[in-house]
Formats: C-alpha cells, structure tokens, sequence
C-alpha cells in the first residue's frame, strides 16, 4: 500500500508540474536559483519574450542595470551590422610621399591605417602577418622601387592615441585580452610569451623566447613555477607605450608554457616587421620608422600621402563579427565602436564617441539610454551597467533586420542554445536565441553579479534555470 501511495503521489506532482505555465515553471526555476546559497548575496536578473508575439513571457529584475561582462558585445555587433553594413571592409593605404626615379623613392614610404583589427590576424589567410608583408612588398616590386631613400611613416591618426576605454583594470591592460585598439592594429595586438618553469615547485621561471619576437626585451619576469597541471595564473603588467613591463603569478611544474600578452605599441611593432621583410628583399630604407604620436608629441610636420600603391583590405563585417562573438575578441569590439565614430566624425576617433554612437542608436530604437551605461565595446570594464530589458529588445531589433542570418550564425552554441556567454570578475551572462520542443521562439538574457564561490558552478545552475525554455 505504501509503495502504491508513493507512486500516486509521484504522478500528481507530475501531474502538477506538467500543469504549470512556462512562466510558473521559470518563476520556481529562478526561486530555486536565488535560494541557493552561493546567491545568497547576489543579484539575479531574468527577461523572456515570446519572439513571435513580441509579448514578455518571464520578467524578474529586468530594468536592473547589472555588469553584463562579454552579453555586451551584442549592442556593438547588431549597431555595427545596421550602420556599417554587412559588406564593410577597412582599407589599409600603402603609399608614398616624393618621387621615384630608377628605383630610387625619394620620398617616404607610408601606411594609412584605417584602424583594422584583422590586420595581421592568423584567422584568415589573407590577413596573415606574411602575407600582408608580402603583399606590400609586391607593391613596391610593382613600381620597381629598390630602395626608400626616407623612412617609414606609420599614420594611425584616425583612431585617438588613447588605445585603451576608460575603467578597464590594471589586472587586464597588459594580457591579451586587454589589448588596446590603434589606427594601425598588429596580429590582434597580442604577442605570446614562452615561460620555461623550474624543476621543482616554487623555483623562478625563465623567459625561452616570445612569438613574435623582440617584445620580452623590456619584461622583468617574475612568474615562479607552480604545481604540475595548476593551468595558467600568469600575468603580465605593460601599459600602453610602455618599453619595461613585468610578470606575476605561476605557470604549472613541465614544459615550456605559453601566456599571451598585449602588445604596448602594435604601430611599432608592424614597422618592426615590415623593416625586416623589406630587408630580407634588398629593399634597403634609409632612415627609421616615424610614428605619427612622435608628431602629437612634438608638434612635427606631417607630409600627406601624395601617391597610393595599392590598398590592404580586411574581411568583411560578418566574417569579423562572426570572430567577434564566436571567439570574444574584445580588440573587435573596441576597433568596431571606435570605427562608428570614425565613419559620424572622422580621424581622431575616441571610444568615448563611439560609445554615445551605439547609445544614440539604440535610443532610436526604442531602448532607454539609461538601460545602456557602457564604457566599451567589448563589456571588459567592471563599470558597465546594461539591463536584460535592454538586451533583449537588441534581440528582437536584430530578428527583423536583413542581416539577422549573419547575427544568429555568429552566436557561439552552448548547453545547446545559441548564445552570447558572458564572464568578468563576478558576474556571469548569457543572452540569446532558442526554439522549444514545441516550436516556440524565445528571446531571453540572463545576468547574476556578486555570486560567491565557483564560477563553473553559479553557470551550471544559471543553465538549469535556462533548460526550463526547453
């Protein structure tokens, strides 16, 4: 008797669960949720909406502004996609000033950066460092210049010479993630850093060399030898501009281990490069690289490109968008926002201007301005507020528009939804798409801030809360 009473009681509360809305389902779901006690001193935040009716279906907190980490880059992607155009390509000018004669270029060879973020980039062959250094060789080759007779001028003054946004953290600035955005972008503005650890824990580390090369020059390495599988705790400190930096932290007991760092001054570093390539043709330059900050700084002369040789371009905006959100790269976002600017008011484009840009534009498309106080493209500043409202109504807005494919395939895929994830000291998201085993579409983000313990664990619960929309 007993065992037939607990299996009657097993079927009512089936019974009862299968009976409840999804609304009830996802109220439990997010109660549970707040009830645990790693959210004991947290902040939740969940909006759902019907995609086919537009109508909300689950709203808990949505008009609270919460750090959203990386479910940011979703405002920067959609306005990029509607004001730059699918088809958007940066041009990078190779050119001179002066003259040639019989090989000779009496003159200056220079590059006009345009502020790509691809340039140099291993993800597309044709962005690749040698292939971009070769192309610009077959320039010159093109116009049978064998030597430069002045220098190489590296303008990158469409972008401000203050590469990084405002509140990003000294912890970050100096790690790849944290790389600051130019005119004239270089592999990603990343280099990687070969650390070969000692034999026993707690021993120095030592630099083996960096890929690319010159730039552990000015590192005072720091970073000791830590237990054997403890993964990466390393991490660099260089400012931009900077020619000295250091090294903290561990890296495991084994082989060589790698960490990547920010580039300090990519412009530099390009001409670097360039330098040896043409070196290596017998394409001989007299005099060294200028950088155009060495004019801001010293009020010097500045002479106009008076001839092209021909243009670099980058990919275009879907394929770096794709990369954007599949991949995080927050350097895309900080190039995007910089270049929404550049394209509304021109060279000197600051991330300040390319903010309010994106924040205008979502105004005007409904969303409130006080629902989207950002600082960067990218969501790395700790002091971005934005609310799931917000991101929800990009969603919706994205859903309409003629791009939307080229959005929703660049939408990353995990605990089988497609979804932008977000993760920053603190705080986790996520924000995106998902049609139920009943065909119906959903639009929903979810942020939590100030959780305590495991970042693993607060994600595996914040997915248990979005099965319920399966």
């Amino acid at each position: 008797m007993k065992r037939i009473f607990f299996l009657f009681a097993c079927l009512v509360n089936t019974a009862i669960v299968m009976a409840q809305s999804l609304p009830q389902k996802l109220a439990a779901a997010v109660q549970q949720f707040e009830a645990d006690a790693q959210m004991k001193y947290a902040i939740v935040s969940l909006y759902v909406v019907d995609i086919k009716t537009g109508k909300p279906v689950y709203d808990h907190n949505r008009n609270v502004g919460l750090a959203p980490a990386s479910t940011q880059k979703l405002f920067t992607s959609a306005a990029a996609f509607e004001l730059l155009g699918q088809g958007y390509r940066y041009k990078t000018e190779i050119g001179y000033t002066g003259k040639i004669e019989k090989g000779l270029l009496k003159g200056n060879l220079q590059v006009n950066g345009s502020g790509d973020p691809t340039l140099g980039s291993w993800r597309w062959s044709a962005t690749k460092p040698d292939t971009v250094l070769n192309r610009i060789i077959a320039m010159l080759k093109a116009h049978k210049i064998t030597k430069v007779e002045g220098r190489i001028l590296l303008n990158d003054s469409i972008f401000s010479i203050q590469p990084l946004p405002g509140g990003w953290i000294w912890d970050d600035i100096g790690n790849y993630y944290g790389a600051g955005c130019w005119g004239i972008n270089w592999r990603e503005n990343q280099y990687d850093l070969l650390l070969k650890p000692g034999k026993a824990e707690g021993e120095a580390t030592t630099i083996a060399g960096t890929r690319p090369a010159f730039q552990a020059e000015g590192l005072v390495n720091l970073i000791t030898t830590g237990k054997r599988g403890s993964g990466d705790n390393g991490y660099i400190y260089n400012p931009p501009y900077a020619t000295y930096g250091f090294t903290q932290g561990t890296v495991p007991l084994g082989d060589t281990f790698t960490i990547s760092g920010s580039l300090t001054n990519p412009p530099l570093q390009f001409s670097r490069e360039l330098e040896v390539a043409l070196t290596t043709q017998k394409l001989k330059v007299e005099g060294p690289s200028k950088l155009y900050i060495e004019k801001k700084a010293n009020n010097r002369n500045w002479p106009a490109m008076q001839q092209s040789l021909g243009v670099l371009l980058s990919p275009p905006l879907d394929s770096i968008n794709y990369w954007f959100l599949r991949r995080s790269i927050n350097l895309y976002g900080e190039a995007l926002i910089k270049t929404l600017a550049y394209e509304k008011e021109g060279p000197g484009a600051t991330t300040e201007r390319g903010v309010e840009q994106v924040r205008n534009f979502w105004q005007q498309q409904g969303i409130d301005k006080a629902a989207i106080h950002i600082m960067d493209g990218s969501g790395l500043s700790p002091q971005n507020r934005v609310t799931t409202g917000a991101l929800v109504q990009v969603l919706q807005y994205a859903k309409t528009r003629p791009w939307y494919t080229s959005f929703y395939n660049c939408l990353p895929e995990y605990n089988g939804m497609k979804m932008k994830s977000g993760s920053v000291g603190g705080a986790r998201s996520f924000a995106g798409y998902h049609t139920a085993k009943d065909g119906n579409e959903y639009a929903y983000a979810i942020i939590v801030n100030n959780y305590d313990g495991s970042a693993g664990e607060a994600v595996k619960k914040m997915y248990k809360v979005l099965d319920v929309l399966k």
